[in-house]
Protein backbone atom coordinates (compact mmCIF):
# COMPACT_ATOMS: atom_id res chain seq x y z
CA UNK A 1 0.00 0.00 0.00
CA UNK A 2 1.07 3.67 -0.49
CA UNK A 3 0.58 6.49 1.39
CA UNK A 4 -1.05 9.70 0.44
CA UNK A 5 -1.54 11.29 2.96
CA UNK A 6 1.01 10.67 5.78
CA UNK A 7 4.11 11.50 4.34
CA UNK A 8 3.03 14.60 2.86
CA UNK A 9 2.35 17.92 4.36
CA UNK A 10 -1.26 18.39 2.40
CA UNK A 11 -4.21 17.90 5.26
CA UNK A 12 -6.51 15.28 5.64
CA UNK A 13 -10.13 16.86 5.70
CA UNK A 14 -12.80 15.28 7.97
CA UNK A 15 -16.32 15.99 7.45
CA UNK A 16 -18.43 15.55 10.50
CA UNK A 17 -15.21 16.42 12.87
CA UNK A 18 -17.67 16.80 16.01
CA UNK A 19 -19.66 13.48 15.77
CA UNK A 20 -18.54 10.53 17.61
CA UNK A 21 -16.53 8.78 15.25
CA UNK A 22 -14.83 11.97 13.49
CA UNK A 23 -13.60 13.40 16.42
CA UNK A 24 -11.86 10.00 17.56
CA UNK A 25 -10.80 9.86 14.04
CA UNK A 26 -9.21 13.34 14.07
CA UNK A 27 -7.48 12.62 16.98
CA UNK A 28 -5.92 9.05 16.12
CA UNK A 29 -4.79 11.31 12.58
CA UNK A 30 -3.42 14.25 14.30
CA UNK A 31 -2.03 12.25 16.86
CA UNK A 32 0.29 10.56 14.01
CA UNK A 33 1.84 13.40 12.77
CA UNK A 34 -1.03 14.03 10.12
CA UNK A 35 -2.43 17.42 9.12
CA UNK A 36 -5.98 17.14 10.10
CA UNK A 37 -8.27 19.64 8.75
CA UNK A 38 -11.58 19.42 10.64
CA UNK A 39 -14.90 20.90 8.67
CA UNK A 40 -17.29 21.88 11.78
CA UNK A 41 -21.06 24.29 10.92
CA UNK A 42 -19.76 25.66 14.49
CA UNK A 43 -16.40 25.81 15.22
CA UNK A 44 -17.22 26.66 19.05
CA UNK A 45 -17.88 22.82 19.20
CA UNK A 46 -14.75 21.83 18.32
CA UNK A 47 -12.42 24.05 20.21
CA UNK A 48 -11.11 20.64 21.70
CA UNK A 49 -9.62 19.84 18.74
CA UNK A 50 -8.32 22.70 17.66
CA UNK A 51 -6.52 22.40 21.29
CA UNK A 52 -5.30 18.48 20.08
CA UNK A 53 -3.70 20.13 16.83
CA UNK A 54 -6.40 19.86 14.38
CA UNK A 55 -7.11 22.62 11.90
CA UNK A 56 -10.48 23.83 12.30
CA UNK A 57 -12.54 25.34 9.62
CA UNK A 58 -16.14 26.60 9.11
CA UNK A 59 -18.23 24.89 6.38
CA UNK A 60 -21.95 23.54 6.07
CA UNK A 61 -22.24 20.26 3.68
CA UNK A 62 -25.24 21.67 2.67
CA UNK A 63 -23.59 24.96 1.83
CA UNK A 64 -21.78 24.33 -1.35
CA UNK A 65 -19.91 27.30 -2.03
CA UNK A 66 -19.05 26.96 1.89
CA UNK A 67 -16.89 23.93 1.01
CA UNK A 68 -14.42 24.67 -2.01
CA UNK A 69 -12.27 26.57 0.80
CA UNK A 70 -11.96 24.06 3.41
CA UNK A 71 -11.66 21.54 0.58
CA UNK A 72 -9.01 23.46 -1.08
CA UNK A 73 -5.33 21.77 -1.33
CA UNK A 74 -6.79 18.44 0.43
CA UNK A 75 -5.82 15.16 -1.19
CA UNK A 76 -8.05 12.55 0.37
CA UNK A 77 -11.05 13.98 2.63
CA UNK A 78 -13.13 11.70 5.02
CA UNK A 79 -16.79 12.19 4.83
CA UNK A 80 -18.31 10.89 7.99
CA UNK A 81 -21.85 12.42 7.62
CA UNK A 82 -25.09 11.49 8.89
CA UNK A 83 -28.52 13.76 9.64
CA UNK A 84 -30.78 10.60 9.96
CA UNK A 85 -33.37 11.72 13.35
CA UNK A 86 -31.72 14.53 15.49
CA UNK A 87 -31.02 17.64 13.90
CA UNK A 88 -32.32 17.07 10.47
CA UNK A 89 -34.99 19.10 9.11
CA UNK A 90 -37.63 17.09 6.92
CA UNK A 91 -36.28 13.47 5.05
CA UNK A 92 -33.03 12.61 6.43
CA UNK A 93 -32.48 10.83 3.20
CA UNK A 94 -33.34 13.81 0.95
CA UNK A 95 -30.68 15.76 3.36
CA UNK A 96 -27.51 13.23 3.06
CA UNK A 97 -28.11 12.68 -0.47
CA UNK A 98 -27.94 17.15 -1.19
CA UNK A 99 -24.98 16.79 1.57
CA UNK A 100 -23.45 14.28 -0.16
CA UNK A 101 -23.82 15.66 -4.07
CA UNK A 102 -22.25 18.99 -2.69
CA UNK A 103 -19.45 17.42 -0.89
CA UNK A 104 -18.91 15.60 -4.09
CA UNK A 105 -18.83 18.27 -6.47
CA UNK A 106 -17.19 21.10 -4.59
CA UNK A 107 -14.69 18.16 -4.07
CA UNK A 108 -14.24 17.56 -7.51
CA UNK A 109 -14.04 21.34 -8.35
CA UNK A 110 -10.57 21.67 -6.17
CA UNK A 111 -9.25 18.34 -7.06
CA UNK A 112 -9.87 16.45 -4.12
CA UNK A 113 -8.00 13.07 -5.11
CA UNK A 114 -10.52 10.79 -3.21
CA UNK A 115 -12.97 10.62 -0.32
CA UNK A 116 -13.22 7.63 2.44
CA UNK A 117 -16.96 7.39 3.69
CA UNK A 118 -18.34 4.64 6.33
CA UNK A 119 -21.77 3.48 5.73
CA UNK A 120 -23.10 0.56 6.74
CA UNK A 121 -23.29 -3.20 5.71
CA UNK A 122 -26.61 -4.54 4.53
CA UNK A 123 -28.70 -4.91 1.31
CA UNK A 124 -32.30 -4.42 3.36
CA UNK A 125 -35.15 -2.25 1.81
CA UNK A 126 -35.33 0.03 4.89
CA UNK A 127 -34.83 3.86 4.36
CA UNK A 128 -32.07 3.92 6.59
CA UNK A 129 -29.77 1.23 4.77
CA UNK A 130 -30.81 2.89 1.78
CA UNK A 131 -29.80 6.24 2.78
CA UNK A 132 -26.18 4.87 3.29
CA UNK A 133 -26.07 3.35 -0.03
CA UNK A 134 -27.39 6.32 -1.92
CA UNK A 135 -25.01 8.71 0.22
CA UNK A 136 -21.96 6.44 -1.04
CA UNK A 137 -23.40 6.57 -4.75
CA UNK A 138 -24.08 10.26 -4.64
CA UNK A 139 -20.12 10.96 -3.08
CA UNK A 140 -18.40 8.67 -6.28
CA UNK A 141 -20.74 10.77 -8.75
CA UNK A 142 -18.42 13.54 -9.73
CA UNK A 143 -15.60 10.80 -10.25
CA UNK A 144 -13.77 11.25 -7.43
CA UNK A 145 -12.63 7.99 -6.15
CA UNK A 146 -14.35 6.87 -2.90
CA UNK A 147 -12.71 4.12 -0.62
CA UNK A 148 -16.69 2.74 0.72
CA UNK A 149 -15.73 1.56 4.35
CA UNK A 150 -19.23 -0.45 5.40
CA UNK A 151 -20.30 -1.37 8.99
CA UNK A 152 -22.60 -3.04 11.19
CA UNK A 153 -22.85 -2.15 14.74
CA UNK A 154 -20.82 0.23 16.13
CA UNK A 155 -19.69 -0.95 20.11
CA UNK A 156 -18.38 1.77 21.41
CA UNK A 157 -20.15 4.70 24.28
CA UNK A 158 -21.06 7.26 21.53
CA UNK A 159 -23.01 4.77 19.44
CA UNK A 160 -26.80 4.79 19.33
CA UNK A 161 -26.90 1.39 18.28
CA UNK A 162 -24.78 0.35 21.35
CA UNK A 163 -26.40 3.39 23.74
CA UNK A 164 -29.95 1.46 23.08
CA UNK A 165 -28.84 -2.15 23.84
CA UNK A 166 -26.83 -0.56 27.08
CA UNK A 167 -29.64 1.17 28.91
CA UNK A 168 -32.33 -1.74 27.54
CA UNK A 169 -30.06 -4.58 29.70
CA UNK A 170 -29.34 -1.87 32.28
CA UNK A 171 -33.24 -1.09 33.14
CA UNK A 172 -35.10 -4.12 32.28
CA UNK A 173 -34.64 -7.66 33.88
CA UNK A 174 -37.21 -8.58 31.38
CA UNK A 175 -38.38 -7.14 28.28
CA UNK A 176 -40.75 -8.01 24.95
CA UNK A 177 -38.68 -8.25 22.22
CA UNK A 178 -39.63 -8.28 18.55
CA UNK A 179 -38.62 -10.71 15.96
CA UNK A 180 -34.93 -8.05 14.98
CA UNK A 181 -33.24 -9.43 17.74
CA UNK A 182 -33.03 -12.72 16.00
CA UNK A 183 -31.37 -10.99 13.00
CA UNK A 184 -27.77 -11.49 12.61
CA UNK A 185 -25.37 -8.78 13.08
CA UNK A 186 -21.01 -9.06 12.84
CA UNK A 187 -20.54 -5.83 15.55
CA UNK A 188 -17.23 -4.36 15.60
CA UNK A 189 -15.24 -2.23 18.26
CA UNK A 190 -14.91 1.33 17.90
CA UNK A 191 -11.37 1.32 18.52
CA UNK A 192 -10.88 -1.19 15.43
CA UNK A 193 -13.23 1.09 13.30
CA UNK A 194 -10.72 4.25 13.41
CA UNK A 195 -7.75 2.05 13.20
CA UNK A 196 -9.52 0.85 9.52
CA UNK A 197 -10.70 4.66 8.69
CA UNK A 198 -7.34 5.70 9.69
CA UNK A 199 -5.35 2.98 7.72
CA UNK A 200 -7.91 3.26 4.70
CA UNK A 201 -5.50 6.73 3.97
CA UNK A 202 -2.69 4.46 2.30
CA UNK A 203 -4.99 3.02 -0.10
CA UNK A 204 -5.55 3.78 -3.61
CA UNK A 205 -8.21 4.02 -5.73
CA UNK A 206 -11.89 3.11 -5.38
CA UNK A 207 -12.92 -0.21 -3.68
CA UNK A 208 -15.29 -1.12 -1.29
CA UNK A 209 -14.48 -2.46 2.37
CA UNK A 210 -16.46 -4.61 4.87
CA UNK A 211 -15.48 -4.08 7.99
CA UNK A 212 -16.48 -6.36 11.42
CA UNK A 213 -15.56 -7.57 14.09
CA UNK A 214 -14.26 -11.91 14.44
CA UNK A 215 -18.35 -12.62 16.43
CA UNK A 216 -21.20 -13.21 14.24
CA UNK A 217 -24.30 -12.67 16.50
CA UNK A 218 -27.77 -11.32 17.05
CA UNK A 219 -29.21 -8.38 18.66
CA UNK A 220 -30.25 -10.66 21.37
CA UNK A 221 -26.92 -11.88 21.23
CA UNK A 222 -25.33 -8.76 21.72
CA UNK A 223 -27.99 -8.03 24.97
CA UNK A 224 -26.70 -11.13 26.47
CA UNK A 225 -23.00 -10.16 25.94
CA UNK A 226 -24.10 -6.51 27.29
CA UNK A 227 -25.43 -8.06 30.39
CA UNK A 228 -22.38 -10.43 30.72
CA UNK A 229 -20.11 -7.31 30.94
CA UNK A 230 -22.25 -5.28 33.50
CA UNK A 231 -22.05 -8.04 36.01
CA UNK A 232 -26.06 -9.08 35.31
CA UNK A 233 -28.51 -11.96 34.55
CA UNK A 234 -29.45 -11.98 30.82
CA UNK A 235 -32.23 -10.39 30.85
CA UNK A 236 -35.34 -12.61 29.64
CA UNK A 237 -36.95 -11.70 26.49
CA UNK A 238 -40.60 -12.10 25.38
CA UNK A 239 -40.89 -12.45 21.76
CA UNK A 240 -43.50 -9.96 20.12
CA UNK A 241 -43.10 -10.68 16.39
CA UNK A 242 -45.86 -8.50 15.36
CA UNK A 243 -44.11 -5.27 16.94
CA UNK A 244 -43.85 -2.83 14.03
CA UNK A 245 -40.72 -0.74 13.90
CA UNK A 246 -43.19 2.81 15.06
CA UNK A 247 -44.28 1.09 18.27
CA UNK A 248 -40.39 -0.53 19.08
CA UNK A 249 -39.00 3.02 18.28
CA UNK A 250 -41.46 4.33 20.93
CA UNK A 251 -40.91 1.59 23.61
CA UNK A 252 -36.98 2.23 22.64
CA UNK A 253 -37.94 6.04 23.52
CA UNK A 254 -39.61 5.37 27.12
CA UNK A 255 -36.85 2.93 28.46
CA UNK A 256 -33.77 4.76 27.16
CA UNK A 257 -32.50 8.37 25.92
CA UNK A 258 -32.03 7.94 22.74
CA UNK A 259 -34.17 10.23 20.62
CA UNK A 260 -37.33 8.87 18.80
CA UNK A 261 -36.20 10.16 15.86
CA UNK A 262 -32.97 8.30 15.43
CA UNK A 263 -34.69 5.26 17.12
CA UNK A 264 -36.94 4.37 14.48
CA UNK A 265 -35.30 4.28 11.38
CA UNK A 266 -32.45 2.61 13.29
CA UNK A 267 -35.16 -0.58 14.08
CA UNK A 268 -36.19 -0.35 10.79
CA UNK A 269 -32.89 -1.28 9.31
CA UNK A 270 -32.51 -4.31 12.46
CA UNK A 271 -34.94 -6.72 10.46
CA UNK A 272 -31.59 -6.93 7.66
CA UNK A 273 -28.93 -9.17 8.64
CA UNK A 274 -25.33 -6.81 8.57
CA UNK A 275 -22.57 -9.22 8.54
CA UNK A 276 -19.52 -9.00 6.61
CA UNK A 277 -19.55 -11.40 3.15
CA UNK A 278 -16.21 -10.17 1.26
CA UNK A 279 -13.43 -10.30 4.53
CA UNK A 280 -10.47 -9.20 2.28
CA UNK A 281 -11.12 -6.11 2.53
CA UNK A 282 -9.87 -6.16 6.27
CA UNK A 283 -7.48 -8.12 5.17
CA UNK A 284 -6.06 -5.45 3.04
CA UNK A 285 -5.88 -3.10 6.07
CA UNK A 286 -4.16 -5.55 8.32
CA UNK A 287 -6.68 -5.11 11.30
CA UNK A 288 -7.10 -7.59 13.30
CA UNK A 289 -10.05 -7.10 15.51
CA UNK A 290 -10.89 -7.42 18.94
CA UNK A 291 -13.90 -10.09 20.25
CA UNK A 292 -16.99 -8.72 21.33
CA UNK A 293 -17.02 -9.41 24.50
CA UNK A 294 -13.70 -7.29 25.09
CA UNK A 295 -14.88 -4.26 23.19
CA UNK A 296 -18.61 -4.58 24.90
CA UNK A 297 -16.44 -4.92 28.11
CA UNK A 298 -14.95 -1.51 27.43
CA UNK A 299 -17.52 0.19 25.96
CA UNK A 300 -19.94 -0.35 29.04
CA UNK A 301 -16.88 0.87 31.62
CA UNK A 302 -17.07 3.93 29.36
CA UNK A 303 -20.63 4.13 29.87
CA UNK A 304 -20.57 3.81 33.55
CA UNK A 305 -17.54 6.31 33.62
CA UNK A 306 -19.34 8.68 31.78
CA UNK A 307 -22.38 8.79 33.32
Amino acid sequence: MKSQAGSTADPVLIAGSTGYIGRLLAERLTGAGIPTRCLARNPAKATDLESAGCEVVRGDVLDRDSLRWPLSGVRVAYYLVHSMGRGADGDFAETDLEAARNFAEAAAEVGVERIIYLGGLGEGGSRHLQSRHETATALASTGVDLTYLRAAVVVGSGSESFRTIYYLVRRLPMMITPRWTDTKTQPIGIDDVIECLARALELEGSREIQIGGPDVTTYGGMMDEMAHALGKRPPLRLGVPLLTPKLSALWLGLVTPVDVGVAKPLVEGLSTETIVTEPGGMELLGVDPAPLRETMKKAAAMMAAEA
